[in-house]
Order: structure tokens, then sequence, then C-alpha cells
């Protein structure tokens, strides 16, 4: 397949953001840390752990069932460093131009989450949306546009306040030339007045590699590396929990529960003792725990600190029975006195949609009841709760698992249409 440009309509190079002298902020200057978190969102089956592969070379889907059933069910991680030729200009993930085969500089190490596209696993991707710095939405070519799910994931990636996006049409090697031209106007149509609407839209072929090198450099031009401020105290969103043991070992040679996850502001180095909100269950009761990190692993390879850009495991004193299963998943970490406030019992200005995400036929969303049943995210963390008072102003909920969030902060509603859940809107926590 010949080698295919960016379409130039949307290929806008604006997205630049503001230097750190110009803000106060720190920003990391180590280019061997990974710098940036980037989600791979869009409707089941339309190639996001085939397109995470030809990034990274890492097939995200590892779990047993995700395998027996060929989708993603858990968010999928994976590393990669881009890379740029010197000499023709060409950028890929290898040290070596595949072109001239000349030696390739490195220019930035980025980490990639795999999203489940299946409706059903929603509250997933709505999670996985607060570790994003930027999203690739997927589009297959072979489709109409928009698909259920690619909608659904729009919309969670928007209330995440993800504004950098890029485009990816998939699967042109599948469709003519006429099909994928009508296939780009569908997008077009589609992200216009959303987030995305001035986003660069690439054709690819994910599963032949076809013009992963022009989504690469689109990538670097569209999802810079956001500033960071290291000063703030430490806020880690834990994606993922687990015991890392095998079978048999010696009690004296067990190593602590592993917590995997991003910073998003501030570092953890190892040694520092860090708290988890809203913590295990003991005893019907959630409660906050303290532990010691006592290893950091980020890009890779063992480090000293762990700073916001990429994904990173804490390796801890944690009982590795708390941890293991994802039993953490959900929790955010930080310094004692420091994380938000943890409850069961939220209250919110609900802002509804017009129509129900996700469901074909511009199904209208009804008012919140009392009464009624609710999935409710809050950052990395997600609960089911019932509504105890309902008006269009103010909104009370009793969660089943208390989640930490500020006052102030968003939560992503979701409410049970058809056996399964759909976003319905989103609420300002009071």
């Amino acid at each position: 397949m010949p080698k295919v440009k960016a379409h130039k309509a949307h290929a806008k190079k604006d997205k630049i953001t503001a230097q750190p002298e110009e803000t106060g902020a720190v920003i990391r200057k180590d280019s061997f840390l990974t710098e940036v978190t980037i989600g791979v969102v869009g409707h089941v089956d339309h190639g996001k752990t085939s397109l995470v592969q030809a990034l990274t070379g890492k097939w995200a889907s590892v779990y047993k069932e995700e395998l027996k059933r060929g989708i993603t069910i858990r968010l999928g991680y994976a590393d990669t460093t881009f890379y740029k030729c010197p000499k023709d200009g060409t950028w890929c993930i290898t040290d070596k131009c595949p072109k001239c085969f000349d030696p390739a500089e490195q220019k930035r190490a980025v980490s990639f989450v795999d999203a489940p596209g299946h409706e059903t696993l929603m509250a997933t991707v709505l999670s996985g949306a607060s570790l994003m710095d930027g999203a690739l939405l997927l589009v297959a070519a072979n489709e109409e546009c928009p698909q259920p799910q690619t909608a659904e994931h729009l919309k969670a990636v928007d209330m995440a306040g993800i504004k950098n996006i890029v485009v990816v049409q998939n699967k042109v090697d599948l469709v003519t030339e006429e099909q994928a031209m009508k296939n780009y106007e569908q997008i077009k149509k589609f992200v216009k007045g959303t987030v995305a609407e001035n986003a660069p839209i690439v054709p690819i072929s994910a599963l032949h590699n076809s013009n992963i090198d022009v989504l690469i450099e689109t990538i670097q031009s569209a999802i810079p590396t956001p500033q960071r401020d290291l000063t703030k105290p430490p806020r880690f969103y834990i994606a993922r929990s687990f015991d890392i043991n095998k079978p048999g070992t010696p009690i004296a040679k067990l190593k602590g529960g592993v917590l995997g996850g991003s910073m998003t502001e501030g570092t953890i180095k190892v040694g520092d003792e860090i708290e988890l909100a809203p913590g295990p269950k003991v005893g019907g009761k959630y409660s906050p725990i303290k532990t010691k990190v006592v290893g950091i692993v980020q890009a890779s390879a063992p480090q000293q600190t762990a700073a916001p850009g990429g994904l990173v495991a804490l390796q801890t004193e944690l009982d590795p029975a708390l941890t293991r299963g994802d039993l953490m998943v959900g929790n955010i970490a930080g310094m004692h006195g420091k994380l938000p406030l943890c409850t069961d019992a939220a209250r919110f200005r609900p802002s509804l949609f017009d129509y129900v995400v996700g469901v074909a036929g511009h199904q209208a969303v009804d008012p919140i009841k009392t009464g009624e049943a609710l999935l409710v995210t809050a950052a990395i963390a997600k609960s089911v709760g019932v509504v105890t008072s309902a008006s269009s102003q103010k909104c009370e909920i009793k969660l089943k698992i208390p989640i930490a969030a500020e006052s102030g902060s968003k939560l992503a509603l979701a409410r049970q249409i058809g056996g399964r859940w759909h976003l319905i809107g989103w609420g300002e926590l009071i």
C-alpha cells in the first residue's frame, strides 16, 4: 500500500503547551523516561490492540479471557520509544531506520493505554481516561461511522478533559479508495462540533504496518508532552494491582504487592510512605491504608523516583493478598493528609445529555429519579450506587464502594438501558 499523509483538512499543529518558564511549572527533561500517556479508544474490533502492537511491538491483551474472546476486557498497557532518522526523516519505533538502516535518534518515550471497546466495559474506559494525556480515536474504514462505542468513547475522553486527539482511520486495506473517502466524510461529519473537530485524521492499516510512520509523526505534533508541576503533593492513580510471588514462595522471600498506574502530579521516591484511599475493605468497612514504597519501575527499568508521564509500577510492603487480582484498582495513592476525602454518600449537580450515548435511535435522557441505580466514575474510581434524592439542581447517591474525590471534580454518570450501562451525562461534586 502506498504511503498516505494525514488528511490535510484536519492536520493542524497548533496545540503546543506553554513553556515551563511562562507558567512557573516544572516539566520533566529526562528523555529516557516516558513523557506522555496516550489512550487508544474506539468501537469494539476496530483494531485498537493491533494498533498498539504496531506502535509498540507488544500485544496488550494478555489475560486468558481476553485471548479466548479476542477482545480487550481490562486496560492494556504498552511502552514504546519514538525514533526519527536524521537522514531521511522517517519516524519509527526502532533505533535503526527501517528504510536506510542508519541509526535513528530517540525523540520521545510514550505509554499507550488500550481501552476496551465493548459496550459492557464502558466503566473501564471512563476510569482509564483519567490516565490519558491524549487519545487516538480509532475508526474502521470498512464500517459506517460512528458506531455506538465510537461516540461513547469520544464523550468519555471529552469528559476527562482530553483535548489532544488524533483520529485513526484503520483498515483502509479492506476498502477501495472511494469507500475510504466516503468513510472519511462520515468521520468529518461525526466529529464536527466535538472536541475532535480539528483533530488530524490519519489513514492506516495496523495489520500491515502501513502509514504507521505518518501516524507517529502526527502524534508528535498533535499530542505534545504536557507541562507537569513536580512541586505539588504526589497523586498516583491505581489502574492495576497484582501479586508477583510465585506459588510456593517461602514466607521469608515473599515480596509486597505491586501497584500499577500513573502519576498525575508530584513525585514519589523509593522509601516514601504513601497512603491509599479509600483503601481495602476490612471488617465490612473501607479504610485508608499506609505502606512504604520499596521499588519503582518505569519505562521497563528500575527508578529511584516516579514522576508524571507514562505508566509506573510501585513495589510496596503491602500484603500481596490485598493487591492480587486488581483489588486496589480505583484507589488513589499519595501522602497522608494530602489525598481527597473519601465518601460513600456523594452529592452532585447533574448535567445530562440530550440523548443516551451509544444507543441507536437518539433515545432521550430521562431525568434522574430517586431510587434508581447509577454507575458513577470519578477519576480512576468506579462505583454503583442508589440515588437517595434527586432534582434538576442537586442529586445525592449512596455508593456501594466509596470514592476519593475533591469538591468541584466531575463524575461520569451511566444508567442501565437494555441491561447495559450507557453514558447519560456528568455531575459536579458538591
